[in-house]
């Protein structure tokens, strides 16, 4: 009877069913997976993803556990951001770029990914070697200007597919992958790289004018061709009249300049015109 009325035994006994209940207890927020342990060995998920699953049927809320047996491990549900260091990457045109990307990720498998790597921290750097390694090889086997055009969509297509292969393994899926910039170093290499685009772009502007100077030589010849035909046509009609227009054109090229004096014999064939034509008898 003392015991049962000794308070320090009831705040005992009170302390101890708190901290079983605190230990048998636990939420599972909405947001996490849970990934409940017995000795160290994998014996339940709760609150896995599912993306056809509704909100609030889950499995998140109060739940249960044996305490001093069982540990819970928190895996988040949603969707995390993987935000990488700039790296530098030689493209096929001999550019070195300075590349900053990034990308999104979701644990889809959090047993797996306790099993291979123990906690998100892990995996996210895990993630990173993969994405980095991958970004090096795909970029540097694309020109400077595929970077800047719509290919680029379709290139980080292609690189979240492969990495997604990859990241499986430690129970993740890439949703997305970006290239927030890629910009030429400063100094000395982005000088090089303006001479090297000036230079390209001189020798491209000399090749267009040189085929646009060939086309107007053909242009040129053709109008020149159609014209003799012209001339000729004429001379074949009216003889007579051909040689007049031709010497009077001759004429007006030649004394366009009233201070020129020109020295002829009388039996000029150049004169011919202006003695009048002598009809033979």
């Amino acid at each position: 009877m003392t015991l049962v009325r000794n308070p320090i035994v009831w705040a005992v006994l009170a302390f101890s069913i708190i901290v079983v209940l605190m230990g048998t207890f636990y939420i599972v927020p909405e947001t996490q997976q849970a990934v409940v342990l017995r000795f160290g060995k994998p014996e339940r998920i709760l609150n896995v993803y599912d993306d056809k699953a509704q909100f609030g049927n889950s499995g998140s809320g109060l739940v249960a556990k044996v305490p001093f047996i069982e540990t819970v491990i928190f895996v988040d549900k949603r969707v995390l951001d993987l935000d990488m260091e700039a790296q530098t990457v030689l493209s096929t045109d001999q550019l070195r770029l300075v590349v900053d990307a990034f990308a999104r990720f979701r644990i889809t498998d959090p047993l797996r990914m306790v099993q291979t790597v123990g906690t998100e921290q892990n995996a996210e750097d895990a993630l990173k070697r993969i994405l980095t390694s991958r970004l090096r090889n795909e970029l540097g086997k694309q020109p400077f200007a595929a970077l800047l055009s719509p290919e680029r969509s379709q290139m980080m297509d292609d690189i979240q597919s492969s990495v997604n292969r990859q990241a499986r393994q430690y129970g993740a899926e890439i949703v997305d992958v970006r290239i927030k910039r890629a910009d030429l170093p400063t100094g000395t290499p982005l000088e090089s790289a303006f001479q090297r685009m000036r230079s390209a772009r001189q020798q491209e502007a000399l090749t267009i004018r040189a085929q646009g100077q060939k086309q107007a030589q053909l242009v040129r010849a053709d109008a020149d061709a159609e014209a003799a035909r012209t001339y000729a046509d004429s001379f074949g009609k009216d003889p007579e009249f051909y040689a007049f227009y031709r010497a009077m054109q001759a004429y007006r090229t030649t004394f366009t300049d009233s201070t020129s004096t020109i020295v002829m014999s009388p039996n000029n064939e150049f004169l011919r015109e202006f003695e009048g034509r002598r009809t033979n008898r």
